[in-house]
């Protein structure tokens, strides 16, 4: 699967965990593996103007998708024929997200997440105009941004618990052992 990220937006942010992050909301939707993606990032400016071109709606906004016109419009896992594609592109403004981000009471890049799995959810067909598409789509964009945390936060374990262990191994003098190239300490070759 191949996902392209741009920052343009002047704000710093862990760029690898949004592609992650969409990443895995991919896979979770099983999206084909020669889907691609791309994820821009602009500021409160670009957004704005983008707003009112494409939605005809007045100042910025957080996530906007954009799915390719040359495409079936019925993207979702669930329809028939679904084939490798061009999805589109998910637009974020992460100088938006953070004043959304402070009210939900989490950091910005849990924001930037969650609006990333809400562009990708757009660009497979969901929405949320009507209170039964905003329940499906929003208790799936929930169950996904969930998943996500807790894989995260395994494999931060995971990683932390090597780390100890690779220290206490190497005070034993357990560690690795030497190569061919290296004698043992203290030896000659």
């Amino acid at each position: 699967m191949s996902i392209e990220i741009a920052n343009e937006s002047g704000v710093i942010v862990d760029e690898t965990s949004i592609v992650s992050a969409a990443r895995y909301a991919l896979d979770k939707m099983e999206v084909s593996p020669l889907a691609e993606l791309s994820i821009l990032l602009v500021t409160l400016d670009v957004m704005e103007d983008l707003h009112e071109r494409w939605m005809d709606l007045p100042g910025p906004t957080d996530v906007m998708a954009f799915p390719m016109d040359e495409l079936d419009s019925s993207r979702r896992p669930d329809a028939p024929d679904a084939s490798p594609a061009l999805l589109g592109d998910i637009v974020l403004c992460p100088a938006f997200a953070k004043d959304q981000a402070k009210t939900a009471g989490h950091g910005l890049i849990d924001e930037l997440h969650l609006l990333t799995v809400h562009g990708v959810l757009h660009l497979l067909g969901y929405d949320h105009a009507e209170p039964a598409e905003e329940r499906e789509m929003f208790a799936l964009q929930k169950r996904i941004l969930g998943e996500y945390q807790e894989a995260v936060a395994a494999l931060e374990k995971r990683d932390a618990q090597r780390n100890t262990d690779d220290r206490v191994l190497g005070i034993a003098g357990l560690d690795a052992p030497a190569t061919a190239a290296e004698p043992p300490a203290g030896e000659t070759p």
